[in-house]
């Protein structure tokens, strides 16, 4: 027996994703997120606290207290921002560490890579 799916007359639209980024110590991570990269808290749990939701325009990130955490060599996280040379001079001046420097791609986007006091790698990128 087979089952036909439904026909939908609307397609299917996915919205904005909040990727949960795995740290070791929340305040340290904060000192990044909130006052380097600009996000503002907007939930807390526990106590002591061991889940933040970071929010700034369009972009949601959740970071999660793993004490145990080991950062990958891996993007954790894709930003999309309105001006990226921007965002990374913000960042410099806080002392974060770029792991790949600011530059245009022939694929259409100016973008850098930098990593949270754990490691945890984003990549940051501006249409061109």
């Amino acid at each position: 027996m087979s089952v036909t799916p439904p026909t939908r007359s609307t397609p299917i639209r996915f919205g904005r994703t909040a990727p949960g980024i795995p740290v070791r110590d929340i305040e340290q991570a904060l000192a990044f997120y909130r006052d380097a990269l600009g996000m503002t808290v907007t939930f807390t749990n526990g106590d002591p606290v061991g889940f933040v939701i970071l929010e700034r325009d369009a972009a949601e990130l959740h970071l999660t207290l793993v004490p145990t955490h080991r950062a990958g060599t891996h993007n954790v996280a894709h930003l999309m921002v309105s001006d990226a040379a921007a965002v990374h001079d913000r960042l410099v001046e806080h002392g974060a560490r770029i792991v790949k420097g600011l530059r245009d791609h022939d694929f259409g986007l100016r973008a850098f890579v930098v990593a949270d006091p754990d490691g945890n790698r984003l990549d940051i990128a501006e249409e061109l």
